[in-house]
Formats: structure tokens, sequence, C-alpha cells
């Protein structure tokens, strides 16, 4: 059971971590949608980033709850991105991309082990299992950033990052 507990609070702050990292490398390509959807991205990769250190040094409920709100937020948003649009940040549909898709499931992983270990009220034994270092934490969101930028261009006119293959002609 602890086992269990240790790896879904791992999960989590490799979750937050990956998705910091892509949020905080596509925030300035954002920018030409508007200052609501760069504002977006920007807020998400701080969070997402503040809650994965808090994690690597304590395990909390709010520090869990608090990622699972942000991750929610994240997966509630591409959702209705792709959708209908997202009123004033992204008033209209964007077209449905890899990286995205990849970083929503990675999001959802994350979500679901901390609603897990909030639910179980994350065993005390958690705590002195030592979490993954900070050090790596800070890695896996610059190695994710740096694939984010290296999977994406500048967005078309339609908002919609394009893999280097796509844009080639």
């Amino acid at each position: 059971m602890i086992r269990g507990a240790v790896l879904q609070r791992d999960l989590v702050i490799v979750s937050c971590a990956i998705s910091a990292g892509v949020h905080a490398a596509l925030a300035p390509a954002h920018v030409e949608e508007g200052a609501g959807a760069a504002a977006a991205f920007a807020v998400s990769a701080v969070l997402l980033a503040c809650f994965s250190i808090a994690l690597t040094r304590r395990v909390s409920a709010p520090a869990l709850a608090g990622a699972a709100i942000v991750l929610t937020a994240s997966l509630a948003g591409y959702a209705l991105a792709v959708t209908s649009g997202l009123p004033i940040v992204h008033p209209e549909p964007e077209s449905v991309d890899v990286l995205a898709v990849v970083t929503k499931a990675v999001e959802l992983v994350g979500l679901v082990s901390a609603l897990a270990l909030l639910r179980r009220r994350f065993p005390d034994a958690t705590r002195t299992v030592r979490p993954i270092p900070v050090a790596l934490t800070v890695l896996i969101a610059s190695f994710s950033a740096l694939t984010a930028l290296a999977l994406t261009n500048d967005h078309d006119a339609g908002g919609h990052s394009q893999t280097r293959a796509e844009s080639s002609p």
C-alpha cells in the first residue's frame, strides 16, 4: 500500500513537471492569439512548477489539491479549446495537436494519482520515503520544454502549432 502511494506521489510530481515545461515553452507562441492565452499558459506553467517542487519537498493535502485543480483546469481548458473555444482566452476552436494530446494524457495520469492520494489521505509513510529530487524535477520540466519547442513551430493563422514535418514543403 505504501509503495502504491509513493508511486502515485511521484507520478503527480512528474506530471506537473512535464506539463509545466510544455506550458512554459508554448506560452510565448500564444502571445499572437492574445494576452489571455499567453497568460493562461504562463500561469499554468508557474503553478504546476510550484506544485511539482512543493511535492518534492513535502507531501501535503493542499499541494495535492492545488495540483489536482490546476491539472483539471488544464484538461478542461483544452477540451473547450478544441470543441467550442474559450471566450476571451481562445475564442476560436483549436485543432487537435499530438503534443497537446500527449501532454493531456500525462496530466490525466497526474490528476488520477493526486485524487487517489487525497482519497486515501496519503499515508504519512509517503513522507518518509524520499521523493524525486528537486534537481530531477527541474530536469524533467526543462526536457519537456525543449521537446515542446523542438516539436512545434510558430502558430499558424488558426492558432494551431505545426510539427516541423507538417510545415516543410
